[in-house]
């Protein structure tokens, strides 16, 4: 299975050139932009492993939840190449490619609690169990405030390991109750494609039109009422 990959869900980017579970990749940490970057790191790629487009089985993305902007652009790019190679493609979330980029395979068997900064004061967050490159949905993406997560909730009674730039975020709100933190992780475009690689091969991949991205949240903004509610300013 040959495809590329995108993440762009945060300020981290990625791109991956995956090829039978070998993989060549792009990555840059960008605040605020970067779409001039996906496609030429495609070319670049592409030219490095000395493969074409027509080489190519599919396109997958990191679908969300994350930053509005950096899904659609995922999307949108995954949507262009797609329909132009009529390639299938698929969304993964960006949640569960952050847990399995979070997780240490010789650990074993590991329950994953991952979050990300929703900003306005809220959070993504999931839970997975992730062992031998398969990922279990626990909890399914939602957003919340982070008063609200209890992380003493979820399923399975089991030791939790927290990942993601939430933890950062709000230490104080969401570092309770953990085994472990593991906050410098981050959703890859690797972890994408490790995870939509056997999907692609069992046939769930869409057509490009019907690609969406995970928004979770529709709303990008709060009134001056909610965000004193939640502690913000005026």
């Amino acid at each position: 299975m040959n495809l590329i990959a995108l993440e762009t869900s945060t300020r981290r980017l990625s791109v991956v050139l995956w090829l039978n579970g070998k993989f060549i990749e792009r990555t840059e940490d960008i605040p605020n932009g970067g779409s001039e970057r996906l496609l030429p790191w495609v070319n670049e790629m592409l030219a490095e492993a000395g493969m074409a487009f027509k080489d190519l089985d599919g396109i997958a993305f990191g679908a969300g939840p994350g930053g509005f902007t950096g899904l659609r652009l995922a999307c949108g790019v995954a949507q262009g190449l797609a329909f132009g190679l009529d390639l299938p493609v698929l969304a993964v979330s960006s949640l569960e490619a952050l847990a399995l980029a979070a997780h240490r395979p010789s650990a074993g068997a590991e329950h994953l609690f991952a979050c990300l900064d929703a900003r306005m004061r809220e959070v993504y967050c999931a839970a997975y169990l992730i062992h031998d490159e398969i990922s279990e949905t626990l909890m399914a993406p939602v957003v919340k405030t982070p008063q609200s997560v209890n992380v003493q909730s979820l399923p399975d009674g089991k030791a939790w390991i927290g990942c993601g730039g939430g933890f950062i975020a709000y230490p104080e709100l969401l570092a309770t109750h953990l085994a472990e933190v593991r906050d410098g992780c981050w959703p890859t475009a690797a972890a994408v494609a490790r995870l939509a690689a056997p999907r692609l091969a069992a046939g769930e991949g869409v057509t490009a039109a019907m690609a969406a991205p995970l928004y979770v949240r529709d709303k990008v903004a709060l009134t001056t009422v909610e965000r004193l509610a939640r502690g913000g300013l005026k």
